[in-house]
């Protein structure tokens, strides 16, 4: 019997240990920035401006403005958990394609942008993004596309303003969801400082919502956005459930071409 309680005490003891290093470290586990030399010098195929904003905390968001001179408006293009503004050459090129301007930043800690990281200070980032917007372009001419982990900033931004559309790409429930999907022996409702609700935030949504998400996803199940959608209220939605795609380069497949010529005409 004393055997048998000192295992479970050391189990006990490993397992409080693996929860600390969890709640201590879920930045380094959630966030994978991308950092770039101030100096350099971003190289896209379409005319653009690198622009920054400066927020109330200190913060210092990087951002680049690509200008097509479109009539139809602009995508306000918020990223995945990794990577930079660099590596986003693809994603102007797919919307420029469809004739719109493009907005897109990096969060706090990625590429260039500086600023200490928390859920309340990216959305307070994304705010002053559409704020710019609206200093460019009328709200009806602004769409706000999310991908990954840029789903749950843009459903929150999305809920808050009167843009045109939503577009999430791979979206997740929520983070906390996810957190549970990843590390189900783990009390995430416990440990999670970031939470990014997506599920509530759609609830409150005034455009119509496009979703994308591949059926092999093995990073955020595709489940995820049905149960994302079907919290979604009314009929303007629409969900493109793309065979044989996992979670990267949905650009890809034919149902997302088309999808997008559905939600970018």
């Amino acid at each position: 019997m004393k055997r048998l309680k000192k295992i479970l005490l050391l189990i006990g003891i490993l397992y409080i240990g693996i929860a600390a290093l969890a709640y201590f470290n879920q930045e380094k586990l959630v966030f994978m920035p991308s950092k770039m030399p101030m100096n350099h010098v971003y190289d896209f195929c379409q005319p653009f401006e690198e622009f920054w904003l400066n927020a109330p905390d200190g913060g210092k968001i990087n951002a680049i403005h690509i200008k097509n001179n479109s009539t139809k408006g602009v995508v306000l293009y918020f990223h995945g958990n990794a990577g930079n503004l660099s590596h986003l050459g693809h994603v102007a090129n797919m919307i420029s394609k469809k004739e719109y301007d493009i907005i897109m930043i990096d969060y706090r800690t990625f590429g260039k942008s500086s600023g200490t990281l928390t859920e309340e200070a990216i959305y307070a980032d994304s705010d002053l993004v559409y704020t710019y917007a609206l200093d460019n372009y009328s709200e009806d001419k602004i769409v706000v596309y999310g991908r990954s982990f840029g789903t749950g900033v843009a459903s929150a931004l999305a809920s808050k303003n009167k843009p045109c559309k939503l577009i999430l790409e791979s979206p997740f429930y929520s983070a906390v969801s996810l957190g549970k999907h990843r590390f189900p022996f783990l009390p995430i409702d416990w440990l999670s400082k970031f939470r990014f609700p997506s599920n509530e935030y759609v609830k409150n949504l005034s455009c119509p919502v496009y979703i994308f998400h591949g059926k092999e996803d093995r990073v955020i199940p595709f489940s995820s956005s049905k149960k994302l959608y079907e919290e979604i209220n009314g009929t303007n939605k629409m969900f493109f459930a793309i065979e044989n795609a996992g979670h990267n380069y949905l650009q890809d497949y034919e149902t997302f071409k088309q999808g997008l010529s559905n939600a970018l005409p």
